[in-house]
């Protein structure tokens, strides 16, 4: 009996990244060199490797960008950047231009390729290094995050669909309240 469970412990162990990397595709961004992306040693990967220098600059300008209007970022993530349809699907794109996950990687779709993308991704990872990743996930409001990532990427998309463009306005009514304290003091204080 005690060799049945320990059988079924082991199988459920082998099955669980497999079913994560089957169910969650998000998660693709942790070894995207198994769907046969290039990754460079700057920690950017394409898959199309004539656009590499392309995409290796939209990241450095963002995290340039980033560090210096928001704040020091602790680790740049990897970043994966499609530029085919393909690879947009694989990675789980619907409609979205890019998402993060967590603080280990962002993707960009074949639409993202734009410096406000990229930084908007950013802006996410320094929230969750900055705040943590499950306190703004469930602790903050959309305001602060949505509203902090398109206002300070500055996305140049004026108005955005609602409620997104409700949630940058707020966010940029709320920033010349909060006085002589870091952005990052005053985040930690919202709910």
């Amino acid at each position: 009996m005690r060799t049945r469970k320990l059988l079924v412990a082991v199988i459920l162990a082998h099955l669980a990244p497999v079913t994560a990397w089957a169910a969650f595709k998000p998660i693709r961004v942790l070894a995207p060199e198994l769907l046969g992306l290039h990754c460079s040693s700057q920690g950017v990967c394409v898959d199309d490797l004539a656009r590499l220098g392309e995409a290796t600059a939209l990241k450095a300008e963002a995290a340039a960008f980033v560090g210096m209007k928001v704040g020091r970022i602790s680790h740049v993530p990897r970043a994966v950047f499609c530029s085919t349809a393909e690879c947009a699907k694989a990675f789980g794109f619907t409609h979205q231009g890019a998402y993060n996950v967590g603080t280990f990687g962002l993707a960009i779709s074949p639409r993202g390729w734009h410096p406000h993308f990229v930084r908007h991704e950013l802006i996410h990872h320094l929230q969750n290094e900055r705040l943590g990743t499950l306190n703004a996930w469930f602790f903050k409001p959309n305001w602060l995050l949505e509203g902090m990532a398109y206002s300070l990427s500055e996305d140049p998309r004026r108005p955005l669909p609602q409620p997104l463009e409700g949630w940058r306005s707020r966010f940029e009514q709320w920033l010349p309240s909060i006085g002589n304290q870091s952005i990052w003091q005053a985040a930690e204080k919202v709910q």
